[in-house]
């Protein structure tokens, strides 16, 4: 039985991905969250627990594969404390105690854009977030940098982004060559890339952009 646990299950990408490996033959899926979801499908095995208590949960499940679906909004942070609170520290947090707890492979969402090195504030914290992961030991890491996220239900509303999905299909024409990672995805094929390499076997650091994502995908 291939154990998998994933923190951030309650968002956009972590939703659709529960239900992807919920009908997985094989697959035992965890779900560690701070507030017990509405919905779970069957199967899944729900643990509620303060991010301070998630050592102790990990160490209890024991899963292979770590899934890091966890990140906010500048917006709903309210400051860049406390986005980099949720996008760094509660992400590398969870990581590190996953692989304490005997994970083999990290996968993480992260951004398109993603460096430690860039000047953006949201760049660089996503950057830093892979840079701490990939140096953790596991044996296998996959980084998903999506651009815009289109599809799925949004837990709070976003007028702008919702101006951006509704010009996606215009603007992802405009890009082409090298700009095509920064192209608009579906959520759910990024739900599905996921699965399927929770299931991979291998070693290294992968990173996965739009296309790359989409062949994930299937």
């Amino acid at each position: 039985m291939n154990k998998i646990v994933i923190a951030g299950a309650t968002g956009l990408i972590g939703k659709q991905l529960v239900v992807e490996l919920a009908g997985q033959e094989g697959v035992e899926t965890h779900i560690l969250v701070r507030r017990k979801p509405e919905r779970v499908p069957a199967g899944v095995i729900v643990h509620v627990a303060d991010s301070k208590d998630w050592p102790t949960e990990l160490s209890t499940i024991k899963a292979e594969v770590a899934i890091s679906c966890l990140g906010t909004t500048m917006k709903t942070a309210g400051s860049k404390a406390a986005f980099r609170a949720v996008d760094f520290d509660l992400v590398a947090d969870f990581a590190l105690a996953a692989k304490e707890a005997g994970a083999r492979h990290m996968v993480a969402v992260s951004s398109v854009g993603a460096s430690a090195k860039s000047s953006n504030f949201y760049l660089n914290t996503k950057g830093e977030a892979e840079a701490a992961m990939a140096h953790m030991g596991f044996d296998r890491v996959d980084f998903l940098r999506p651009g815009l996220l289109t599809g799925g239900e949004r837990p709070e509303s976003r007028p702008g982004e919702s101006v951006a999905i509704m010009l996606a299909p215009l603007t992802d024409l405009l890009m082409v060559g090298g700009l095509s990672r920064y192209r608009s995805i579906p959520a759910q094929v990024v739900a599905q890339a996921i699965a399927n390499l929770a299931l991979t076997g291998g070693q290294g650091k992968h990173i996965h952009e739009n296309d790359a994502i989409r062949t994930l995908a299937g």
